[in-house]
C-alpha cells in the first residue's frame, strides 16, 4: 500500500509536469517522498521493540523529527500556492499538512490512533474526489464536478502577458480566428501557421511583395526557393499538368502527408491560382507542392488559394515547435500567428525530386520526418504495381 500510494503520486507530478503544471508537479512529488517517508517508518518503525526494523524512539527521533519539520514547512508553501488553483487542491494540501503532523507526532512517541484515523479518512475522500473529479472533468471536457474557485487570483497577470503580443494571434480551433488570419493572407500580410510537422510563414501566392518579404523576413538567401501548400491533390487535377500516370500514383499515395514532391514547372501553375507570384514560388523549371495532413491548415488555404510555404525560423536556426516561439522570434516582423499549440512534429518534411521520376526514379532531396527508406518503399510499391 505504501509503495502504490507513493509510486500513484509519483506518477501524478511526472504526468503534471509533462502538461506544463509545475505546480501540481512539484506537489505531488513532495506528497510522494511525504507519503513514502511517512508510510514506512509508521510501519516498519511501529512494531514492538524487539522487532522494529527502524530503531525510532527516545534519543533515536532526531533525524525523523527534522525530517518531519522540513516537509511542514515545504507543504505550507503549497498551501499558499494551492490557494491560487482550487479547492481541491487546497484541501489536499492541508489534508498533507495533517499528514505531516501525524509524522512528527509519530517520531515524538505522541500520536493519537484517533487522530490519525480521522486524518486518513480525510485524506482518502480529498483524494477519492480530487482523482474523480479530475478523469471526469477531463473526459467529458467540462466541469461536470466541481473542484471550487481559487481563494487568491492575481487579475493583472492574464493582462500582462497578452498585452506584450507583437501581432495579431488567434486560436486556430476558433472560426473567427481562421477568418482573421485568411484576411491577412489575403490582403497580402505573412503570417506564421501550424502546418502537420513544424510551423510555418505564409504568403499568399497572390501576392509576390508578400512572398518577398518572407525572405527578408527570415533573412533567407534568394536563391533557395519557396515551395507552394495546396488543400488537395482534386485541386492539382484540376490545374492539369503534364504528370505521368507513375508521378499521379506515387503523390495519391504520399499526400496528404509530409512529403513534399518537387515537379515540373509551367503556365499550368497559373491555372491552379498561383497567379502573380508564379515567379517568386520554386525555381525557374521546377517547384515543390505538398498537401499538409492538418485540417485547420487546409481550411485555410481553402479560403486563400495556395500558399507559399517556408519554415517559421530565422534561416540557419532550429524549427518553430510551438507557436509561442513563433511570436518571440519573428512574431514583431508579422502581421498573424495562427496559434495551434505544440506542432506534431519536431522537424520539417521529407523533400522529393520527381522531376526525372519516370527515366531515374525518385532522389531525396531533404529527409525530413519521414525516413528516406519508407519514401523509397513506397515508390517501389507505386512502381511494381
Amino acid at each position: 500500500l505504501i509503495l502504490i500510494g507513493g509510486f500513484v503520486q509519483l506518477l501524478a507530478g511526472f504526468l503534471a509536469f509533462r502538461k506544463y503544471d509545475h505546480l501540481g508537479g512539484a506537489a505531488f512529488l513532495t506528497f510522494s517522498a511525504l507519503w513514502s517517508s511517512y508510510g514506512a517508518t509508521r510501519v516498519l518503525g511501529a512494531a514492538p521493540v524487539s522487532g522494529r526494523l527502524l530503531d525510532i524512539g527516545a534519543g533515536n527521533a532526531e533525524g525523523f523529527t527534522a525530517g518531519s519539520v522540513a516537509f511542514l514547512v515545504l507543504n505550507a508553501f503549497l498551501i499558499i500556492l494551492a490557494s491560487s488553483f482550487n479547492v481541491v487542491l487546497l484541501c489536499l494540501t492541508l489534508a498533507m499538512e495533517l499528514l505531516t503532523i501525524c509524522f512528527l507526532l509519530f517520531t515524538l512517541e505522541s500520536l493519537p490512533l484517533p487522530f490519525e484515523i480521522a486524518m486518513l479518512s480525510i485524506l482518502s475522500v480529498i483524494c477519492f474526489y480530487g482523482a474523480t473529479a479530475s478523469l471526469t472533468n477531463c473526459m467529458f471536457g467540462k466541469d461536470l464536478l466541481v473542484m471550487g474557485p481559487a481563494l487568491l487570483t492575481v487579475q493583472s497577470s492574464r493582462k500582462d502577458r497578452e498585452d506584450p503580443l507583437p501581432c495579431v494571434c488567434p486560436k486556430s480551433h476558433l472560426t473567427s480566428g481562421l477568418r482573421t488570419i485568411a484576411e491577412l493572407l489575403n490582403t497580402g500580410a505573412v503570417c506564421g501557421v501550424p502546418t502537420d510537422t513544424v510551423y510555418a510563414l505564409a504568403a499568399s501566392c497572390k501576392h509576390p511583395q508578400a512572398i518577398e518579404k518572407v525572405y527578408r523576413i527570415k533573412d533567407r538567401p534568394q536563391e533557395k526557393p519557396i515551395c507552394i501548400f495546396i488543400s488537395n491533390l482534386e485541386q492539382l487535377r484540376a490545374a492539369a499538368p503534364p504528370i505521368s500516370p507513375l508521378l499521379w500514383e506515387f503523390m495519391e499515395n504520399v499526400y496528404p502527408g509530409g512529403i513534399g514532391c518537387i515537379i515540373q514547372k509551367g503556365e499550368w501553375l497559373k491555372k491552379l491560382g498561383v497567379g502573380a507570384g508564379y515567379s517568386r514560388v520554386g525555381t525557374q523549371d521546377s517547384i515543390m507542392i505538398r498537401v499538409p495532413d492538418l485540417t485547420v491548415l487546409v481550411h485555410l488555404i481553402d479560403m486563400t488559394g495556395p500558399l507559399a510555404i517556408t519554415s517559421a525560423n530565422p534561416s540557419g536556426e532550429v524549427d518553430s515547435t510551438h507557436h509561442d516561439m513563433v511570436i518571440s522570434r519573428l512574431g514583431h516582423k508579422l502581421e498573424g500567428v495562427l496559434c495551434d499549440g505544440e506542432s506534431d512534429e519536431v522537424v520539417a518534411s521529407t523533400v522529393v525530386n520527381c522531376t526525372k521520376i519516370d527515366e531515374s526514379g525518385i532522389t531525396i532531396v531533404r529527409e525530413g520526418c519521414i525516413p528516406a527508406g519508407k519514401v523509397m518503399q513506397i515508390f517501389e510499391r507505386v512502381k511494381n504495381r
